[in-house]
């Protein structure tokens, strides 16, 4: 489930207060209370078998007693009595209920999964247990146990603390920001953060969406949502318990275990969405976002009347990675002419102390004007010569006229120091997002402009990988599959080196001897020319090699080789008796005197399954920390922003008589590893340290692998580990048309957006007409990008290449829905290629995906006049209605329950 009858939960018609009481202070008194002071209109039922009239109100004893089925029910029980009331909701066909009882335990024979499984069966959605409830003020539904109710708005605020959410309705309040709604999750045994995003990106009414997380149950359904939602609108998250100490407090708060901070960190990157540290941060969010839209460009210039506290807001913007915006020469040359000498001449622009409205609304003018800033930042310090409310009311001035006769194209920030009252209220009225200090100011500017920059890094193509990386991975499959037959968590080291070369990973040679004589043999083609060469010990009972002195290095003989190998054989035998001893791994010496070493690896979250790892190396790797995190899969351009979140990044590039490292190679060998973990699931923790990086390449110099099982997953639901599901390479297919040629055809890849615009300049007006149903003449970066870069958890794309040619013939799509039971189809074929079967085959791929994902029906909307397409889907079985809102089009519907299970026939 996912927005499954959410409406009935927002916009109830009628709703049940289970437990009400006349008692003050009671839960069910105190529910029924904000539900009749916040005005709601719908009726309004309250039910205690105990009362027969309550806040002047006819007294149920149950729901079954009721003369309607509510829409909404909420539960203020006690928690030995919650099981019951669900089960008779459920059976009396409600839609929603909140929970607010607390204490009905956690795992799974607690009474929150008793309750969960209940509902679940009668497709009731819960909100809490443990929650303060909802507050949708357009419906006026305060549906809560908050002290206030909350304005309408375009805010949308999911959080699982009640605490939190109770607390910004009462900062909101304060500062006039309006919500499209509160809702407080508790313990989430139904609806959860990726349910509400998927509502509130639909919703018309939100603009932005503010969530407070201490904990993720489903990663995989909580980044699908969240990409989704941020390609609609802002996503600004707070998570609790960052550190050690918060997240188990965060644990014992909500009963679910927290996750590594930088883990998180990497996933809400990932899906663009805008992270921000504690309630301020999240407060000045919701004060900028509630007002100002996102904006191009990252430069601020700043507008002050007292210097001191200009130079404070340059320095916080420089710290927070900023960008301070130039004074262009004839900007300059206009402030010159009406400002008093004393000016700054600079940013910040100083307009002196004694600056009064009209300094104000001329310098502000004149920054608006100017093309080398993207945003202004103006700063008011109260003095006894001028009035900050008048300064506030020329500001709201001149942003109200630019605004009305449309010449506004940069945003406005206010920061009256100490924010008096008056001025206030005055930017309140012109919806100019205002703080009461240049550092709130400041970190509001630059949240607008990273979230930005997330939209755009979502909607960037990222760069082709090499035609020739192919991965043999039944190679790989069959080393993993090896090792875990035989009980083993860490593959040896041979086998680590076949399963990178698996992967062309470039990685120094290793040989096993099992006796000395053996280990001189094996070192001798290493020691020619001057060579050097390394003995480790090979034993899967010893981990940690140099705690028994099982690692020699630097030996240049083959007498040394011998002598190093009978030595660690003898400790072994004598340190660790118990240890099963294969032999010794010898491998030369890699000598790269100006290269880097890094660390590469996949580490394994309890939440998000694989991550991907990448810093600085060597063996003091922990004590440095300086290391990246991103979830795979990867491409190029992500693998590049892994590397440069780095300190290590910076001597990656040149310097004195150092030449830079070889950065491609580098980004592909992360792209390598991330594509490794999409494709063997069973590699639980991998460690390349050091990886060695010059402007020869890279080498991987020493590797540790561990393998485990994981549960197997139903074909095409996708990686049983991977949060963001990876390309879906096992839809790749070769088909033959009825013509005889050849086709390739493969899901679509962000790198595909080149592909695209040659082939729509192969479309004619008139089919791009039929498929778009208006012409088009605009494939903007944007619009390819929407077509190319897909959610494969929520949506396929197959696209059709002519084997010989290359050419793209054609392509296929089909988006579901949140709840993923229907998907809505597209097809489009180049003009020249109509009757060779192409579509046919086409429709038939996407149908078996639809059924494979266990979608109820595939539908879409088809041009009356497109007789070609009406005749192939009859054919298909599709059945053909006219569509009720617009006579020119028929809703094409094929349901695909009907047509039982399928398996993706394998390439």
């Amino acid at each position: 489930m996912s927005t499954y009858r959410l409406d009935k939960l927002f916009s109830p018609r009628s709703v049940a207060v289970i437990g009400a009481s006349p008692r003050p202070g009671s839960l069910g008194s105190t529910f029924l209370k904000n539900l009749i002071e916040g005005g709601y209109a719908g009726a309004l039922y309250p039910i205690n078998p105990h009362h027969r009239q309550v806040e002047g109100r006819r007294c149920y004893a149950s729901i079954s007693k009721l003369p309607e089925t509510p829409d909404l029910v909420i539960v203020a029980v006690p928690p030995r009595n919650v099981l019951e009331v669900i089960e008779e909701a459920g059976r009396k066909g409600v839609a929603a209920a909140i929970i607010a009882t607390a204490g009905l335990g956690y795992g799974r024979d607690s009474e929150a999964e008793k309750v969960r499984v209940t509902a679940r069966r009668y497709g009731l959605r819960v909100i809490g247990p443990n929650c303060i409830g909802v507050i949708a003020p357009r419906a006026r539904l305060n549906a809560s146990f908050a002290a206030h109710s909350a304005a309408p708005g375009d805010l949308a605020l999911v959080s699982q603390s009640g605490a939190v959410a109770a607390g910004l309705v009462e900062w909101a309040a304060q500062r006039q920001v309006g919500f499209s709604a509160i809702v407080s999750l508790g313990d989430k045994v139904d609806v959860d953060f990726s349910d509400c995003m998927d509502f509130f990106s639909a919703d018309a009414g939100t603009r932005a969406i503010l969530l407070y997380i201490e904990s993720i149950d489903n990663a995989q359904k909580f980044m699908s949502a969240a990409r989704a939602a941020a390609r609609t609108k802002p996503v600004v998250v707070i998570k609790a318990g960052r550190h050690a100490q918060g997240a188990k407090a965060a644990a014992t708060h909500t009963g679910a275990m927290a996750g590594s901070d930088a883990v998180y960190d990497a996933a809400f990157r990932r899906a663009g969405l805008l992270r921000v540290l504690d309630l301020d941060q999240l407060f000045a969010a919701a004060e900028t976002l509630g007002r100002q839209k996102p904006f191009p460009g990252n430069r601020l210039a700043i507008l002050t009347n007292g210097g001191g506290v200009g130079v404070l807001a340059v320095d916080r913007l420089i710290d927070l990675g900023g960008t301070l915006a130039a004074i262009s020469d004839a900007t300059r040359a206009k402030l010159d002419s009406f400002l008093p000498p004393t000016w700054s001449h600079a940013n910040p622009v100083d307009i002196v102390g004694d600056a009064d409205p009209a300094r104000y609304k001329g310098a502000l003018e004149a920054l608006i004007a100017d093309r080398d800033n993207d945003a202004i930042l103006v700063l008011n310090v109260p003095t006894a010569v001028t009035s900050a409310p008048e300064a506030a009311t020329a500001i709201a001035g001149v942003v109200k006229h630019e605004r009305r006769h449309g010449l506004q194209h940069k945003p406005v920030f206010a920061a009256w120091i100490g924010e008096d009252p008056d001025s206030a209220r005055v930017f309140e009225e012109a919806r100019i997002p205002h703080f009461s200090t240049e550092a709130d100011a400041v970190r509001g500017f630059l949240q607008l402009v990273r979230y930005r920059e997330a939209q755009s890094e979502l909607m960037e193509t990222p760069d082709s990988l090499p035609h020739d990386f192919a991965p043999d991975t039944a190679a790989a499959q069959r080393i993993v599959e090896r090792v875990l037959a035989e009980g083993r968590e860490w593959l040896d080291p041979l086998e680590v080196n076949a399963l990178l070369r698996a992967y062309d990973i470039p990685v120094a040679p290793v040989v096993l001897a099992k006796t000395a004589d053996e280990a001189a043999e094996a070192a001798r083609p290493f020691l020619a020319n001057g060579g050097t060469v390394v003995v480790k010990i090979l034993s899967p009972d010893i981990v940690h090699k140099s705690d028994i002195g099982g690692v020699k290095l630097d030996l240049t003989t083959e007498g040394a080789v011998k002598n190093a190998a009978a030595d660690i054989f003898a400790r072994a035998a004598r340190l660790r008796p118990d240890a099963s001893v294969r032999g010794v791994t010898i491998q030369p010496m890699i000598r790269r005197p100006k290269a880097r070493e890094l660390i590469v690896g996949l580490a394994d979250d309890p939440s998000f399954g694989p991550v991907v790892l990448f810093g600085r190396g060597g063996t003091a790797v922990e004590v440095i920390n300086d290391k990246a995190l991103a979830l795979p899969p990867l491409d190029l351009k992500l693998a590049d922003d892994l590397i440069s979140r780095t300190r290590v990044s910076r001597i990656l590039k040149s310097y004195r008589d150092v030449p830079a490292a070889d950065m491609p190679a580098i980004a592909l060998v992360l792209v390598k590893v991330a594509q490794l973990s999409a494709d063997i699931p069973q590699v639980h923790e991998l460690d390349i340290n050091p990886l060695l990086a010059d402007h020869d390449g890279v080498i991987a110099v020493d590797a540790r692998v561990a393998v485990a099982p994981v549960p197997k997953a139903r074909k095409g639901k996708g990686h049983p580990r991977l949060a963001v599901r990876p390309y879906p390479k096992e839809w790749e297919r070769t088909i033959t048309l009825r013509d005889g040629r050849t086709i390739f055809v493969r899901p679509v890849r962000p790198e595909d957006e080149a592909e695209f615009r040659r082939f729509f300049e192969q479309i004619t007006p008139e089919d791009l007409r039929l498929r778009f149903f208006a012409p088009v003449r605009d494939f903007s970066h944007a619009f390819l990008a929407r077509l190319t870069q897909l959610d494969y958890a929520r949506a396929i794309a197959f696209v059709a290449f002519d084997s010989q040619t290359g050419e793209m013939m054609g392509a296929v799509r089909v988006h579901a829905d949140a709840n993923h039971e229907t998907g809505e189809y597209g097809i489009l074929l180049r003009s020249d290629l109509k009757g060779i079967g192409l579509g046919w085959e086409l429709m038939q791929l996407m149908i078996e995906w639809a059924k494979v994902e266990g979608l109820r029906e595939i539908d879409g909307q088809v041009l009356r006049e497109n007789t070609t397409m009406l005749d192939m889907c009859r054919s298909l079985g599709f059945a053909i209605h006219p569509d009720p809102e617009d006579p020119e089009l028929r809703l094409v519907t094929l349901p695909i329950a009907s047509m039982g299970e399928a398996e993706p026939v394998p390439p």
